[in-house]
């Protein structure tokens, strides 16, 4: 299995990012923006941060004309970074060797295009992570002094082709600059200690007629250009709630996709929501999995297509074989299981009823793991089961005993979800601190981090890269 450990963590100092957009493609989201005067053509450079959520066909930056002029930077089919220069009726194509499917991850991508250059490989420059892209696949270089359609006064789209192919996952410290082909180093730097890429504050950057600068900070206005150009972006089928704090600088967990070959699952909203298939019931877990340390989650039981209520919401440290595996199957499964209107205990393929209540749809979970102590809790709708009280000192006989970590398969436990059936799917909402619903009340940890519907246990911490830095 894929056992994707956090990824872009650095534990302290630096320029701090605070917000990304999360799109979804069956919301059709997307930014748009028309220039009103046209810019250098020929060079420009743009810059982002990104956590794809299916590692495919997702738009970054789309300019066009009337179809004879095209310019398409993309995350490619297979997980490859493409640039596209669609001119006088061909293509002008640079493509990257290197696949980037890492859905745990935040990527920073540059492009720099200068078709004055009389060099051809001079003319498009492709950078990940700080680093210039030399394997290619494909090396076709547009023609010397070629005018390019971005900084024209044409439609410019970032998360979606024109043909309507829709970016899925989170952008951050999106920057355009018109008239100069810069290097990474403009945009972020190696940190010292740890040696990972990392942002830097841009907001001093010359960023030309038609550059902008967008930081996703004003919920009211996700579209502001804060270059001090006032480029700003028309938002299309993105509200607040699309506003994260899942960062370059702080990555949160998600639900993973790429743990699906038994499971078939469908996930959308940046892999917070997980609709279950109908024949397989195999349980799906999150892209961070912990082994110390004190935790806290949420999941609303969102949906389901018919039947009686299954749902398993839980954890888990052993990866399924088989599409019949139930979040319970095997010893180091712990899930609250409700069937029929009666709540359960699933774990090593036994149902026990130990006084837990039933749950339904519209009903959110709270989850507080306790790896100091291996004690599992529940709550639904803000009460905890059976008197359970995650506050250190003190466990109720809502206490649920779990084999230490160090002691399970995987090293490690990963918060999961399934449903108990195979005649109805059903759809899970996590909240890892990144609502995709409305929260009523608003709740952060004890360090500030996550918005959550219902007060976070004291010493318990949202799964973020900071979080896990300092007490995973």
């Amino acid at each position: 299995m894929p056992l994707i450990l956090p990824s872009n963590s650095i534990s302290a100092g630096g320029y701090e990012v605070d917000n990304s957009l999360r799109f979804d493609e069956p919301s059709s989201t997307d930014l748009t923006r028309t220039p009103s005067s046209a810019g250098n053509r020929k060079t420009w450079t743009y810059s982002g941060w990104f956590k794809t959520a299916d590692g495919s066909d997702g738009r970054f930056l789309v300019a066009q004309t009337d179809g004879s002029n095209l310019v398409d930077f993309t995350w490619g089919s297979n997980g490859e970074i493409y640039l596209g220069i669609y001119e006088s009726g061909a293509w002008k194509e640079v493509i990257t060797n290197a696949k980037h499917r890492d859905v745990s991850a935040w990527y920073h991508l540059v492009i720099a295009v200068d078709t004055t250059q009389a060099t051809a490989s001079d003319r498009v420059k492709l950078y990940v992570n700080g680093n210039l892209q030399t394997s290619l696949a494909t090396s076709n270089y547009p023609s010397q002094n070629y005018d390019t359609s971005i900084n024209n006064t044409v439609s410019h789209i970032i998360g979606r082709y024109t043909s309507g192919i829709y970016f899925n996952g989170y952008m951050s410290e999106l920057v355009l600059i018109d008239g100069q082909a810069l290097d990474p180093t403009s945009f972020g730097e190696f940190d010292e200690d740890t040696g990972i890429w990392k942002p830097i504050d841009v907001s001093g950057l010359t960023f030309g007629t038609n550059g902008f600068y967008l930081d996703f900070e004003n919920s009211g206005s996700l579209g502001a250009d804060v270059s001090g150009n006032g480029n700003n972006f028309t938002v299309n089928n993105l509200t607040s709630i699309d506003q994260t704090t899942d960062t370059p600088t702080n990555n949160f967990a998600t639900w993973n996709p790429l743990e699906n070959y038994y499971q078939s699952n469908t996930y959308s909203e940046g892999n917070l929501q997980v609709q279950t298939a109908n024949t397989p019931f195999t349980y799906n877990f999150a892209t961070i999995g912990v082994s110390t340390g004190k935790w806290y989650w949420e999941v609303e039981y969102d949906a389901k297509s018919g039947g009686t209520d299954q749902p398993m919401i839980g954890i888990t440290s052993t990866q399924p074989t088989a599409t019949d595996h139930e979040l319970g199957n095997f010893p180091n499964d712990f899930a609250w299981y409700t069937d029929n209107g009666t709540g359960y205990l699933a774990n090593n393929n036994s149902y026990t009823d130990e006084g837990f209540n039933a749950y339904t749809v519209g009903d959110i979970i709270s989850v507080a793991l306790d790896l100091d102590n291996n004690k599992l809790y529940f709550a639904k709708n803000g009460t905890w089961e059976k008197s359970g009280d995650p506050t250190s000192g003190s466990t109720g006989t809502g206490a649920i005993s779990i084999t230490a970590p160090a002691s399970t398969p995987l090293g490690a436990y990963f918060p999961s979800v399934a449903d108990g059936t195979t005649s109805y799917n059903a759809t899970f909402k996590a909240n890892f601190g990144n609502p995709i619903i409305t929260i009523s009340s608003g709740n952060s940890d004890g360090n500030g981090y996550g918005n959550f519907e219902y007060a976070v246990p004291s010493g318990y911490y949202a799964l973020n890269t900071k979080n896990l830095t300092q007490y995973g």
